[in-house]
């Protein structure tokens, strides 16, 4: 069925003009984006095609141009504007901790944090570091590892967050496994980190578990 076929209330335009976008489906705002579909698949299954080949709206955001080439009816223009429009959600993540203080804003650091690392195949551990009002100043990437653990030398987060005049940080690292609770071994490694870090004035907030579902913070669990 083409989109046009369907009664007008259900039509995901019609249906946004008509009740806002929080009232769309994840599949029915990405047909809005792709316009058109194929013969036999029209733009709402084409973009139930895209959520369910990346993991949902998370592991489409960590999706680059190429890797949607995997999509039969995805053109060049077509796989442009979805990059784009996920870059710019990334952007305004950023954006909106760079204004506000992290304190202030825990839904949208958990939401920053899955969007960059939840759907990694990867263990990675990143680093927020805050300036004096705890506001954004980057989130950088500085180790990778395997599916079950990363190798993170103290040494190299004091140097970055002495490069970048950093007041405090956040840490926070995935686990692919899906599981958000905190193991033994990332206790230990936050408390070498708060003991590094301590030694140049830079504080420790908070260390966050990230899944694709859920940022867990060690703070709130008594474990920091």
């Amino acid at each position: 069925m083409l989109l046009k076929d369907l009664p007008q209330a259900a039509r995901p335009r019609e249906k946004l003009l008509a009740r806002g976008p929080g009232a769309l489906s994840d599949a029915e705002l990405l047909a809005l984006l792709l316009r058109t579909g194929l013969p036999g698949k029209n733009a709402l299954q084409m973009g139930q095609e895209l959520l369910d080949n990346f993991g949902g709206v998370a592991g489409l955001l960590h999706t680059g141009p190429e890797a949607l080439k995997c999509i039969k009816g995805l053109g060049p223009a077509k796989r442009a504007e979805i990059a784009s429009v996920l870059e710019l959600a990334r952007r305004a993540l950023a954006e909106e901790l760079k204004e506000k203080a992290l304190l202030t804003s825990q839904q949208a650091v958990r939401d920053y944090l899955q969007l960059q690392l939840g759907s990694r195949p990867h263990e990675i551990f990143a680093v927020l570091f805050l300036d004096s009002q705890h506001r954004l100043i980057a989130l950088e990437e500085l180790f990778r590892g395997t599916l079950t653990q990363t190798s993170v030398y103290p040494r190299e987060v004091v140097i970055r967050a002495l490069a970048l005049n950093a007041a405090s940080v956040v840490l926070a690292h995935n686990h692919p496994s899906g599981a958000a609770q905190p193991s033994r071994a990332d206790e230990l490694l936050t408390q070498t980190l708060k003991a590094a870090l301590a030694l140049v004035d830079v504080r420790v907030l908070d260390h966050f578990v990230v899944t694709s579902t859920q940022a867990v913070s060690m703070a709130e669990l008594g474990l920091l």
